[in-house]
């Protein structure tokens, strides 16, 4: 595997392969950059096919941290760790805790916290070996916690903005929302949703979490293999990332795509093709960046959910800037969001060489 040449790798600062004979520990970090601070970003546990697979979504994930750190104007670079394995059977708190020495291994350049498959009780295993943690309990009130609601309420708020700016609706109430995923974060947003008075079609791999949000919420399921191409207002891809593709989007019939997952494109063009789709795509790493921003708090430490909740409502305002810069110029949002983020990056490199 030649990382340097792989399409995902771009200029990223260090990859580490670790591993861990007694607990079986495969895993990688990825920092993209520390331009902006130390590189910031959860832990993800996938049973990847193949250590490729794993290398190249760890990749994407840190750039896209590195952009989200960035515009959500908190003092973090990007990074992102993946662990290789199954979470619902090879999960163990020594595993965890080798994981920890490991981040513990890069001395503060990379700080971990909660994704896909891991959880708040993982990252108190992770505690046990480093310092470099967030997404631990806390105290009512104290900043913090999982980091899941955070993120959900920052989708809801950039869903508000985009269907403000698309629709000229200033609330929610009657329009239709499909959630691909109603996991950790879109569980939480349903909730939101339905308490606005939307109404939601759901789907996901797990036919428990859909029975509970259809009893919980009202919502009504919709199969796996056809919610993408539900006939709606706003779709929220909340799952795993690269559904927006070549394949699929020919069949999205939702005005607004607005959702938590990270990288829904699978390529930068993609986002071209949305534009000329006519569809207004809110770039995943501008409003998905609730959890990063409640990670910011906790771990500068004496933050409040007060101040993590106002932190949070400056999100709809960023995310309008995109889509009326993009409209002004004629881009796709995901163009402009990436050269906004770039912008950010170098100007702080060049701070730091003079």
């Amino acid at each position: 595997m030649e990382i340097f040449d792989l399409r995902e790798f771009d200029g990223h600062e260090l990859i580490v392969f670790g591993h861990d004979a007694a607990t079986s520990l495969r895993a990688i970090i990825a920092i993209h950059s520390t331009a902006l601070g130390p590189a910031a970003g959860g832990c993800r546990m996938w049973p990847y096919a193949t250590t490729a697979d794993a290398v190249c979504d760890a990749l994407r994930l840190s750039r896209g941290m590195s952009y989200k750190n960035a515009l959500a104007g908190v003092p973090f670079g990007g990074g992102k760790a993946v662990i290789i394995g199954e979470s619902r059977q090879a999960k163990t708190p020594q595993l965890f805790e080798a994981f920890g020495r490991l981040v513990d291994s890069l001395g503060g350049r990379y700080l971990t916290a909660e994704d896909i498959g891991t959880t708040t009780a993982d990252m108190a295993s992770v505690a046990r070996a480093t310092r470099h943690v967030a997404g631990l309990g806390r105290a009512p009130g104290e900043a913090g916690g999982d980091p899941g609601p955070k993120t959900a309420l920052g989708v809801y708020l950039g869903i508000e903005a985009a269907v403000r700016f698309r629709l000229g609706r200033q609330d929610l109430q009657g329009l239709t929302v499909a959630v691909q995923g109603v996991g950790g974060v879109g569980y939480h947003l349903c909730g939101l949703l339905a308490g606005a008075g939307a109404q939601l079609r759901v789907a996901d791999v797990r036919a428990a979490a859909v029975q509970r949000v259809c009893e919980e919420f009202g919502a009504r399921a919709v199969p796996v293999e056809e919610v993408l191409a539900e006939e709606v207002d706003v779709l929220a891809p909340c799952a795993l990332g690269a559904v927006l593709n070549a394949q699929s989007i020919p069949r999205l019939r939702a005005r607004i795509i607005a959702g938590a997952a990270n990288n829904q494109l699978a390529q930068g063009q993609d986002g071209q093709a949305l534009q000329a789709a006519g569809i207004l795509y809110a770039p995943d790493y501008v409003i998905n960046a609730g959890g990063i921003i409640s990670v910011s708090r906790e771990l500068h430490g004496g933050g409040t959910e007060e101040q993590v909740i106002a932190d949070i409502q400056g999100i709809p305002a960023r995310l309008t800037e995109v889509f009326e810069r993009a409209r002004r110029e004629n881009r796709p949002t995901n163009a402009v969001a990436d050269q906004m983020a770039r912008e950010l990056l170098t100007g702080r490199r060049r701070k730091r060489v003079a």
